[in-house]
């Protein structure tokens, strides 16, 4: 099996997300939407939109979120939108919330595990490829969060996460919360959107992750755990699943002392189940070489 190219770079600072970008040899064409995670209100962990800021002007992108399913500040696009001003992203970018208006879109997942179809924000159709910029770092449901949960649940509109999180029992935030399945389920869930996204772009993507404030919770927390680890660097790469698989194994292969608590918030969720079943589905392999670059 043909290995996918994960480009690292241990050095993380703005400049040097771009040249990630520009190792790939990939120019995203087109409208660009810039996926990011805008950060709960209260969240210290967020990467913030000065440090993105050169890489998306870079590509002339517009960024891009949905709305949540859960209460917050964000669950509803006044209140997002409010975030967004508040947290500074509307001060540097074009700001687009993709379900900011009905009817959703609807992906087709054939092939899908759990769920066969995923419901995505209708603006997602003004754009023709998109740059998926994801802090890594862990998750209280998924175990991490990276590109895959930046292509599913980060894609999603409030209505496909909660359908996600249900692995299809419904589409009701309001009854999210009744409705959790096994987490196999789940993970399995979040894979099959994941890949409706991918096919939705036909290879007009990229993939980068910063590995920087590793705590053991996800952005969307109002209140993180500190990070648990030291800053590891920077991934970028043309394949979700091999990025994913590269962050994992450089954690796994740390000798920090925070690297055993990090693996069991992974473990404890069965975190790569989600990247097990994006392999399956062939939106990417778990085979990669990885490039190591030094600027």
């Amino acid at each position: 099996m043909e290995k996918a190219k994960v480009f690292f770079c241990k050095t993380i600072t703005p400049e040097n997300v771009i040249k990630m970008y520009e190792a790939l040899d990939c120019q995203l064409t087109g409208k660009v939407a810039v996926k990011v995670h805008s950060g709960e209100e209260g969240n210290q962990n967020y990467l913030h939109p000065e440090f993105m800021k050169p890489m998306i002007e870079y590509v002339k992108g517009t960024v891009v979120e949905c709305n949540t399913a859960y209460d917050g500040a964000r669950n509803t696009t006044s209140k997002h939108q409010e975030l967004m001003k508040r947290h500074g992203w509307s001060t540097y970018f074009d700001v687009d919330i993709l379900d900011s208006e009905g009817p959703d879109k609807i992906l087709d997942i054939p092939n899908g595990n759990v769920i066969k179809e995923n419901y995505v924000g209708k603006n997602i159709e003004n754009y023709d490829s998109m740059l998926v910029l994801s802090h890594f770092k862990g998750h209280p449901m998924g175990g991490y969060g990276g590109a895959l949960k930046q292509l599913s649940i980060g894609v999603a509109s409030s209505a496909g996460k909660a359908y996600i999180h249900t692995a299809g029992v419904t589409n009701d935030q309001y009854e999210l919360w009744d409705h959790l399945p096994e987490q196999r389920q789940f993970l399995e869930a979040m894979a099959d959107a994941a890949s409706s996204v991918v096919h939705y772009f036909k290879g007009q993507l990229v993939y980068i992750n910063v590995m920087c404030n590793l705590s053991v919770d996800c952005d969307c927390c109002r209140k993180a755990e500190e990070p648990c680890m030291k800053d590891i660097g920077i991934l970028a790469s043309l394949d979700p699943v091999a990025i994913d698989q590269a962050c994992l194994d450089l954690i796994y292969n740390s000798e920090d002392p925070g690297r055993d608590h990090f693996v069991e918030r992974v473990e404890s969720k069965q975190g790569v189940h989600t990247i097990e079943t994006a392999s399956d589905l062939g939106i990417g392999t778990r085979h990669y070489e990885l490039i190591n670059l030094d600027f």
